[in-house]
C-alpha cells in the first residue's frame, strides 16, 4: 500500500490553514488542473466531521467521480478523510497542521490502495505512485499560494 507523505510551510495562521484546506471552494480552486468540483453531498464552504463530498475530476484523460467522508477532526490540527465510493480500493488521507513561529506547517498522508490486485500494483510502480504524489504537492503549493495572499 502506498504512502505519500509530504509536509509544507504555509507563512499564515494555523486556523486560516486548516479552514482553507477543508473549504470545499479552495480545494476546487487548487485542484484546477484537474478540473475538480464539488457535485453531491457538500458542495460549498468548510466540511466538518460526518459530511461527505463527491468530486468530478479529470485523471488520465477520463472524467470520474469520487466520493470522500471525513470521519475525524480536531481543530485545528487534524483531519481525515476516507474514500467511500471511487477508483481506488481504498484510501485514508490525514491532514496535519502544527503550529510554527511565523506560520503553520501543513502535513499531508495520503495512504491508498489501488484496485485490480497486482495490476494495480504494477499500475502504482510504473506511474500512479508518482501521479499521486505531484497531485498532492501540486495542490499544498497552490493551498500555500491561497493562505498567503488571501488576507
Amino acid at each position: 500500500m502506498p504512502v505519500i507523505q509530504h509536509s509544507q510551510f504555509i507563512h499564515a495562521p494555523i486556523d486560516k490553514c486548516f479552514d482553507l484546506a477543508r473549504n470545499v471552494d479552495v480545494h476546487t480552486k487548487t485542484t484546477a488542473k484537474t478540473k475538480e468540483k464539488a457535485v453531491g453531498g457538500v458542495t460549498q464552504g468548510l466540511l466538518k466531521e460526518g459530511d461527505t463530498v463527491t468530486w468530478e475530476a479529470t485523471h488520465f484523460a477520463v472524467r470520474q467521480k469520487l466520493t470522500a467522508k471525513v470521519i475525524y477532526m480536531k481543530k485545528p490540527h487534524e483531519f481525515v478523510d476516507v474514500m467511500v465510493k471511487g477508483a481506488f480500493h481504498s484510501f485514508t488521507h490525514h491532514h496535519q497542521f502544527s503550529e510554527e513561529q511565523d506560520g503553520t506547517i501543513m502535513t499531508d498522508r495520503f495512504e491508498y490502495k489501488s484496485p485490480f490486485g497486482l495490476i494495480g500494483s504494477i499500475a502504482d510502480k510504473l506511474f500512479l505512485e508518482k501521479y499521486m504524489r505531484e497531485f498532492i504537492i501540486s495542490r499544498a503549493n497552490e493551498l500555500k499560494k491561497v493562505a498567503e495572499t488571501e488576507k
